[in-house]
């Protein structure tokens, strides 16, 4: 099923997904500078009285996600080492989600290519931290607790490493696709109310396709900084 999207009026529809990230890309460059902008100015510590782009991050991030991530890991301190790609991530992911539901624009989420490149990013990162706090030791990991059946899992936690991305990223491809594809389809049959509840339902799936991607990273980057006794 097609769907229009302007960019395909410049002639750029082929590489919609990479423009459609990139507009995700700048639009989280742009609140972070204003966000950072805001916070710059004089009693910037107490909450804002209105509902502004910095309220919307500090609930979603801060009072949401980091609180989450902290009783994952167990600690504030571990859960701020990894926030930031967490965060990132997170954000970066909802905000694609979203993307697809205005009018003439695709999710970039919507396209293979994209959620592997989310969840490769995540595969390397992972293992770049167990390395980083276990050094060599992280290779334990994988051996298992018996070193009589080390050989064989070896072969089973290396299957399962390399599964990761894979799962996460068909997980969340699928899902925006049937999403995005469902919502075109009663758009087009009807033109009032239905698609208005597709929409709120496409809302609560990015939420949820966001926050099951972060969920599952930081299970990831839990499990492999975990050290070994």
């Amino acid at each position: 099923m097609e769907h229009f999207s302007w960019f395909t009026l410049f002639g750029l529809g082929k590489y919609d997904p990479i423009l459609g990230a990139i507009l995700v890309v700048l639009f989280l460059i742009f609140a972070g500078y204003k966000i950072k902008k805001n916070l710059s100015k004089e009693n910037s510590i107490l909450p804002e009285e209105k509902f502004t782009l910095r309220t919307i991050f500090e609930i979603l991030t801060i009072d949401f996600l980091l609180d989450l991530i902290t009783s994952m890991m167990g600690s504030r301190e571990k859960a701020k080492r990894y926030f930031p790609l967490l965060g990132t991530s997170f954000m970066f992911i909802l905000i694609s989600n979203l993307l697809g539901l205005i009018p003439g624009f695709l999710s970039p989420t919507g396209n293979f290519n994209t959620t592997v490149a989310c969840a490769l990013v995540i595969f390397v990162m992972y293992n770049f931290y167990g390395f980083k706090e276990n050094g060599a030791a992280y290779l334990k990991h994988f051996a298992g607790p018996i070193i009589y059946i080390a050989p064989l899992m070896i072969v089973i936690e290396i299957i399962s490493h390399l599964v990761r991305p894979l799962s996460l990223s068909l997980r969340l491809f699928w899902n925006m696709t049937g999403d995005h594809l469902v919502l075109g389809i009663f758009t087009n049959l009807t033109h009032f109310v239905v698609p208005a509840l597709f929409i709120a339902l496409g809302i609560f799936i990015s939420f949820l396709q966001a926050f099951i991607f972060t969920v599952l990273s930081a299970i990831y980057i839990s499990l492999s900084t975990a050290h070994e006794h």
